[in-house]
């Protein structure tokens, strides 16, 4: 770029002009600031906004998500997925109830502190709220600036961050930190998007590298792909007319402390004849109180950022559902709304809600 003093001028100008009307950008408050950063992590705008009004209604302030119980905080949250978000944010409000009074901390080495912030979210709360200059740096920065400058270094290394952040830094008008932030996260949003960006109306044009070799695809450079593994999951819906069997997510996985059914967990495809091998073996119920397994989804696939899950819902209906076994409990159907379930149950109660 021949005059590097220009770019954030530039920038803020196309941002005036372009930028979205987004609810959490009509406020210096940190507290909103942090909710909206949390929910886009790994969510479409569109679907954010839902959210993010539908959480701020019932939690307006750090005091009340602090006060509320994870169950119902994690309730809030279902759909979202990447569930760990919902416990950090509990986490951290009570953290920020108990060691700062309820008041949101202006220190960004405070702020990174707080569970489940990163450099990332915590530049973005503190340059959103209060201006400060640190640079934020996410998946829309990186692209932008890596085409611009046909910067090699991969953006997946501690490295490539270290260096990104940098040139961020030296890029930005610290007057202006929180207006710059917000521009060059929607310019990489809206303009320098991933697929065929329309090179012919960005005012970087004549400035930018990849554009002038037609290198545009090859940035940014990403040195680690992630490796998927498949997983199968066997779901038994066993209920009567009145009740139904739940199990609560007890490891630390994304879905920990949610509900599902009972469930049989395989790293293969499993028969039929395995299944209900694997289910007599975990003594769910009495023995001859079988009558029948209906299977109502197969193979329902749910990809997430390192599994690619593979569902099967099969139900169970008896004429009275005895007491739940230790590690399962007994619910009305009525109450299945007061218990947080992650997307697969979700699609599940919603396609068969008339066994529910």
């Amino acid at each position: 770029m021949k005059n590097i003093l220009l770019f954030s001028q530039k920038l803020v100008s196309w941002y005036a002009v372009n930028q979205r009307n987004l609810p959490w950008r009509d406020t210096n408050d940190p507290y909103r600031i942090w909710i909206s950063e949390i929910i886009l992590q790994q969510t479409r705008i569109v679907q954010g906004i839902e959210y993010y009004n539908r959480f701020v209604r019932r939690f307006p302030d750090v005091r009340s998500l602090a006060e509320a119980s994870e169950r119902e905080v994690l309730k809030y949250w279902q759909g979202l997925g990447y569930y760990s978000r919902a416990r950090n944010l509990h986490t951290a409000a009570q953290s920020i109830v108990n060691e700062y009074g309820g008041k949101f901390p202006h220190r960004y080495e405070d702020v990174l502190r707080l569970k489940g912030i990163g450099e990332y979210t915590a530049a973005a709360i503190v340059s959103f709220a209060w201006n400060q200059p640190y640079p934020v740096v996410d998946g829309n920065v990186y692209r932008f600036l890596s085409r611009l400058f046909a910067i090699g270094e991969p953006i997946d290394t501690a490295k490539g961050k270290k260096y990104f952040t940098e040139l961020a830094a030296e890029l930005m008008d610290r007057s202006q930190a929180g207006v710059f932030n917000q521009a060059i996260m929607e310019f990489g949003a809206l303009q320098c998007v991933p697929s065929l960006p329309d090179c012919n109306v960005c005012p970087f044009r004549d400035e930018c590298l990849a554009c002038s070799h037609h290198t545009i695809s090859h940035y940014p450079v990403k040195q680690n792909k992630t490796q998927t593994k498949s997983r199968y999951l066997y779901y038994f819906h066993i209920h009567d007319k009145k009740h139904l069997y739940l199990k609560q997510r007890q490891d630390k996985g994304i879905w920990q402390n949610l509900f599902e059914f009972p469930l049989i967990e395989s790293e293969k495809a499993l028969s039929f004849d395995e299944i209900i091998q694997a289910f007599s073996s975990k003594k769910w119920l009495p023995d001859g109180l079988i009558s029948d397994f209906r299977l109502r989804i197969e193979n329902r696939k749910h990809v997430l950022s390192h599994r690619i899950l593979y569902a099967n819902f099969y139900e169970l209906e008896l004429k009275h559902l005895p007491d739940a076994p230790n590690e399962l409990i007994r619910i009305a159907h009525t109450a299945i709304d007061d218990y947080p379930v992650h997307r697969l149950m979700q699609f599940y109660l919603e396609k068969n809600s008339r066994f529910v």
